[in-house]
């Protein structure tokens, strides 16, 4: 119990902590494209995808070449002494790239939503564009953000493929619930395997269960 108790406190902390850490770019990034409307925007948009369409292998092999320690990126962090691959901080990392396009997505449509005219009357009020947002765009869209935040955080709590590349399987270090789910299989123990993956189902429920109901009173708030 207490080898579970451990998983379920790291991999929650890590789907958090990529939630968290994605959170302002990626407001920024769906604000922008909220708002944008000039060329290019498409091929941006094509490119933010690809995390959710890419085999999560493939992703894992790209951010192992950019932080491996003759990677551009790993150089870089090598002669700072910051190590990340194999290390916990990839197991983030890697969760924060593969949940980065849902809370973008879900966000953009949040803030598509608000009417522009609402932003421009605070500006004539004196507010300043960041004021603005803080004081207008963000509250009328906290929904959608919300939303975002938690398919997110969803994501994250069942990313696999990426983070085992980039973070190996490391028991108590790098090992988050899927991981130990695929460790248990291959070494024969499917009884604590199956117990793993009711523990992530059970949290996945709650996490998507939540959702849920935060886009129900979304859609119901537009119908209205």
């Amino acid at each position: 119990m207490e080898g579970i108790t451990a998983l379920v406190v790291f991999t929650v902390g890590v789907a958090a902590l990529a939630t968290l850490l994605i959170l302002p770019p990626g407001l920024a990034v769906a604000y922008a494209l909220a708002r944008w409307d000039g060329p290019g925007k498409g091929v941006v948009e094509t490119v933010l995808t690809l995390p959710l369409v890419l085999p999560p292998t493939a992703v894992g092999l790209v951010l192992l070449e950019l932080l491996g320690r003759h990677g551009p990126l790993g150089r870089v962090l090598d002669a700072w002494g910051v190590e990340v691959v194999f290390t916990p901080k990839a197991v983030v990392l890697a969760s924060a790239v593969m949940a980065f396009p849902l809370l973008v997505r879900s966000a953009r449509s949040g803030f598509e939503e608000v009417d522009p005219r609402l932003v421009a009357v605070a500006r004539t009020l004196g507010d300043s564009r960041a004021r603005a947002f803080f004081r207008v765009t963000l509250p009328l869209a906290w929904r959608g953000v919300l939303v975002g935040a938690l398919l997110a955080f969803s994501r994250a709590l069942g990313e696999f493929g990426a983070t085992v590349l980039v973070a190996g399987n490391i028991p108590g270090r790098t090992q988050t619930l899927s991981l130990a789910i695929f460790q248990r299989t291959q070494l024969g123990r499917d009884a604590e395997a199956l117990r793993l993956a009711g523990v992530a189902a059970l949290l996945a429920f709650v996490a998507v269960f939540a959702t849920e109901v935060v886009t129900r009173r979304r859609g119901q708030r537009v119908r209205a």
